[in-house]
C-alpha cells in the first residue's frame, strides 16, 4: 500500500510539475521594432479582405464597428470577438505597434497569452512588416468604443488557457502562401488571398475533435459542423466544376452574394461578401476565384 501510495504521489508530482512547465511556456517569437509609415487605405483594404470588420461587429445587436461582441459557439464553449477599437482600456488603444504585430501573426496577447484560434491568426503568419504596418495605421483611425470585451464562456478544461500551448505544439499549420513561379501572378495573387487574409479554409475545412483543420485530407472539402451548427459547402476545384460554377461566376458572386442558380448566399458567407470581398477590387475578386478554379488549388 505504502508503494501505491509512492508511486500515486511521485505521479501527482510530476503532473505538477509538467503542468508548471507547460504555463511558464513562452510561446511566439520575439520582434525587432518596426519602424515603418502605414497606408491607411491599403491597410483598410487588407482589413476588408482578412474579415476583420464581420468577426468583430456585432451588427445584428445594433454594436458599433470592431467594437466586438460577435458570439461564436464552439463544441468547447462559446467565444465573443475582442474590441478592436482604439479604446486604451477596452480596445487595443494601448497597445503597441509590435504588439499588434505580434497578435496578428502569432496569435499571442501583449501579455504573452496564447489566443484561441477561433482567431485566425494562423492564416496571417505570412503578412508582410508592411502589411502590419498599413493594418495598425488604419485601426488607428477607429474611434474608440468603451465597450469592454465579453468574457468567453468556455467549459473546464478549454478555459484553461495554458493548454492552448499544447494545441500549438500539435496543430499549428503555417499558411499555404507561398507563391508558385510557375502560375503566373494572377494564380499566386489568388493564393495569397485564398489562403491567407481571406482565410477561407476555416470554414471550408472539417476539423477533427480537437477543433484543428484536417489539412492534409480534407482541404476545401467543405465542413458540416460550423460554429452555431451551420454548415459550409466543398470549394475545391472539382466539386466547384461539378456545380457549374465557373471564374466568372464565382468572381461575380464574391462581389454580389448571387449564386449561377440565381440564389444568394446566406449566412456567415453572406457576410463575408457584405463586409468583405464585396469591396475588394475586380482583379483581386479574379484573382481569388481562378485560385479556387485551379486543379492545383491548395498544394
Amino acid at each position: 500500500m505504502r508503494r501505491i501510495l509512492r508511486l500515486g504521489l511521485g505521479a501527482a508530482v510530476t503532473a505538477a510539475a509538467g503542468m508548471a512547465a507547460v504555463i511558464a511556456w513562452p510561446i511566439g517569437v520575439p520582434l525587432d521594432s518596426l519602424d515603418l509609415k502605414g497606408d491607411v487605405n491599403r491597410g483598410a483594404y487588407l482589413a476588408r479582405a482578412s474579415g476583420c470588420i464581420a468577426c468583430h461587429t456585432d451588427a445584428a445587436g445594433g454594436g458599433a464597428a470592431l467594437a466586438g461582441g460577435v458570439k461564436l459557439e464552439t463544441p468547447f464553449g462559446a467565444l465573443y470577438s475582442p474590441n478592436l477599437t482604439t479604446d486604451p482600456e477596452h480596445g487595443i488603444g494601448g497597445w503597441t505597434l509590435e504588439d499588434f504585430a505580434r497578435a496578428i501573426r502569432q496569435g499571442v496577447s501583449p501579455d504573452g497569452q496564447p489566443y484561441y484560434p477561433a482567431f485566425t491568426y494562423p492564416f496571417y503568419a505570412n503578412f508582410s512588416d508592411q502589411d502590419i504596418a498599413d493594418l495598425w495605421a488604419a485601426f488607428q483611425t477607429v474611434p474608440p468604443v468603451a465597450e469592454p470585451s465579453k468574457p468567453h464562456e468556455m467549459a473546464f478544461p478549454f478555459n484553461q488557457r495554458w493548454g492552448l500551448k499544447l494545441w500549438r505544439a500539435a496543430f499549428l499549420e503555417p499558411p499555404r502562401t507561398a507563391p508558385a513561379a510557375d502560375n503566373g501572378d494572377l494564380w499566386n495573387r489568388g493564393r495569397e488571398l485564398v489562403e491567407g487574409a481571406a482565410h477561407c479554409a476555416a470554414c471550408h475545412t472539417a476539423r477533427n475533435l480537437a477543433g484543428a483543420r484536417k489539412s492534409d485530407t480534407a482541404h476545401f472539402k467543405g465542413n458540416d459542423a460550423l460554429p452555431g451548427g451551420g454548415k459550409a459547402p466543398a470549394i475545391d476545384h472539382e466539386t466547384l466544376q461539378e456545380r457549374g460554377w465557373t471564374v466568372d461566376s464565382l468572381a461575380y458572386a464574391l462581389r454580389t452574394g448571387i449564386t449561377p442558380d440565381g440564389d444568394a448566399f446566406g449566412g456567415s458567407m453572406g457576410e463575408v461578401v457584405a463586409f468583405g470581398t464585396g469591396f475588394l477590387t475586380e482583379e483581386d475578386r479574379r484573382a481569388m476565384a481562378t485560385y479556387l478554379m485551379d486543379d492545383h488549388n491548395g498544394g
